[in-house]
């Protein structure tokens, strides 16, 4: 997998790294210092062949190991879970990661069909965040919490006409479904769910982006 950025390069694990490409006249001491130090191979090339590779990459790209999923069995014994119905933009999967780091959880589940993946985009969004949240990759949303209810779980969707997630009393093990841009979470995971909870609208638009729910939801319930 490629990646770019300064910044993304210090937040990668040395170990994940394959090889960086530097363009031409790359003038940042610290960073070939940092990939010296580190015993990272490296190569200069031209602007060009860096741009076929990256587009916008600060004049660095990184190859490193493609992301390696979790299972599901890794997370059983967690308390809170944030799980993705669908979602299928990078920008929004990498600023769920970076939200869920920092309120301390450290699970997401995302289905293989319809769904992004960890991705570029995603890994610089979540600005190193993926490092300590668990991606779980599943084949099918609604068996997967029916396994989680199973576990003693309570599933809690947000979506429209539910209850007031601030009017709730939420369960010791918990799993907040996110869905999709646009089509939000599908019956099926609707009719699956214990809970429909609903964030409080008082403009005229009647929804919210996924990552903007997802952060509101979290800390909203963490504050319970």
């Amino acid at each position: 997998m490629l990646i770019s950025g300064k910044n993304v390069l210090k937040e990668t694990q040395v170990k994940d790294i394959h090889k960086v490409y530097l363009k031409e006249n790359f003038k940042d001491k610290n960073i070939i210092s940092y990939l010296q130090n580190n015993n990272i191979r490296y190569e200069i090339v031209s602007f060009n062949r860096l741009n076929n590779m990256v587009k916008n990459n600060q004049g660095i790209v990184i190859d490193i190991n493609d992301y390696e999923y979790y299972k599901l069995d890794d997370i059983l014994e967690e308390d809170f879970v944030i799980c993705l119905d669908h979602l299928e933009d990078p920008h929004n999967l990498g600023a769920i990661i970076r939200t869920a780091e920092c309120a301390g959880i450290k699970s997401i589940i995302i289905p293989k069909d319809r769904s992004v993946r960890v991705n570029e985009t995603v890994m610089k969004i979540s600005a190193g965040a993926l490092n300590y949240v668990k991606i779980v990759l599943v084949n099918n949303i609604n068996n997967t919490l029916k396994t989680l209810q199973d576990n003693n779980f309570f599933v809690y969707t947000a979506d429209m006409d539910g209850i007031d997630y601030e009017k709730i009393d939420y369960a010791p093990k918990k799993v907040l479904v996110i869905g999709s841009e646009g089509r939000g979470v599908s019956k099926l995971v609707r009719d699956k769910s214990d809970v429909i909870v609903s964030i409080p609208m008082y403009g005229k638009i009647n929804s919210l982006n996924a990552s903007v729910s997802a952060a509101i939801l979290i800390y909203g319930i963490l504050s319970r």
